[in-house]
C-alpha cells in the first residue's frame, strides 16, 4: 500500500473509519467545507433569496411537487436549483433509503427512478459529529466528483485518484473494496471547488466531513450515501454544474418539517 493511501486510511472519520477490519466511507480526508445544512452553524450555506420577478416566484412554487418536503426543508433548497437528489431515509434510526434524481422543468419537478440505497449505521441526525455514526440531515451543494476509475463522462470536476483505494469490511462484514471507485463530494463541512479528498474543515474536526455519495457495498455506511455502482454511473453522467444541483437527505420525518 502506497504512503498515500495509508495517509488516507488513517485520517477517514466521517463516512468511514479505516481500520480494525470496520472501514466505510468518504475519507473524512475529503471532508472540508459545507453547502447547505440545517446543522449549526452553518458557514458557507447557499441561502434561498426572495424572488424578485415573477419568473423567480413561478419557480419557487415548482418546489412544492417535491414530495415528502415540509417548508422548513423547502426553504433550504435554493431557488436556482434546477436538479435535486432526494434521499429518504426509512426512519431516524434506519440505515436503509431511497434516492430519486429530479429535475426542474416548465412543467415542476420531474422524477427519475427510485433506487434503494443505504446511509449511516445508525440512521440519521440534525447535529452531526465526528463517529456518531448517523448521516447529516439537511440540504447540501453537489460540486465536486472522483473515483479510483476513469472519469465516465462526468459534468462535475472529476478527480481520479488511488487515493481512493478502499479494502477492509463493513459492519455486516462485506468487503469494502471498490466503494470508492465512484464517488460525489456531499458538502457538508468541506469546501466546494476541491477534489473530494481534501482534508479542510471549515466547522472544524468535531463536526465530522467526509460524507459522500458513492459505490454500495451491501450495507451500511459510517455517514455516507451508497447507491449501485450502476446508479452511481449515472448521477455523473446526469449531474451538471449548470443546473446547480443539491441533495436533499434525511429521514421522512425530518424531511416533513
Amino acid at each position: 500500500m502506497s504512503a498515500a493511501v495509508l495517509a488516507l486510511s488513517a485520517a477517514l472519520t466521517g463516512c468511514g473509519t479505516i481500520g480494525a477490519g470496520t472501514a466505510d466511507i468518504a475519507p473524512s480526508a475529503s471532508a472540508a467545507a459545507q453547502g447547505i445544512s440545517k446543522a449549526e452553524p452553518r458557514t458557507t450555506q447557499a441561502k434561498p433569496r426572495q424572488p424578485s420577478t415573477d419568473t423567480e416566484a413561478s419557480a419557487g412554487s415548482a418546489l412544492a411537487q417535491l414530495p415528502g418536503l415540509g417548508p422548513k426543508t423547502l426553504a433550504e433548497v435554493p431557488p436556482n436549483a434546477r436538479q435535486v437528489v432526494l434521499v429518504t431515509g426509512q426512519d431516524t434510526n434506519s440505515s436503509t433509503s431511497q434516492v430519486v434524481l429530479y429535475r426542474r422543468t416548465s412543467a415542476g419537478w420531474e422524477p427519475g427512478v427510485a433506487w434503494p440505497a443505504h446511509n449511516a449505521h445508525k440512521g440519521w441526525t440534525e447535529d452531526h459529529h465526528i463517529g456518531d455514526l448517523r448521516s447529516p440531515v439537511g440540504v447540501f451543494t453537489l460540486t465536486d466528483a472522483g473515483g479510483l476509475l476513469a472519469d465516465p463522462g462526468s459534468k462535475l470536476p472529476y478527480n481520479q485518484s488511488r487515493g481512493f483505494t478502499i479494502g477492509g469490511t463493513g459492519f455486516d462484514g462485506e468487503p469494502l473494496a471498490g466503494s470508492f471507485d465512484y464517488v460525489v463530494a456531499i458538502n457538508y463541512n468541506r469546501k466546494p471547488g476541491t477534489s473530494p479528498l481534501d482534508w479542510t474543515r471549515p466547522l472544524g474536526s468535531g463536526k465530522g466531513g467526509g460524507i459522500w455519495l458513492h459505490v454500495d457495498h451491501g450495507g451500511a455506511t459510517h455517514g455516507c450515501v451508497s447507491v449501485s455502482k450502476e446508479h452511481m454511473k449515472e448521477l455523473l453522467l446526469a449531474l451538471d454544474p449548470a443546473l446547480q444541483p443539491v441533495i436533499v437527505m434525511g429521514d421522512a420525518e425530518s424531511l416533513k418539517r
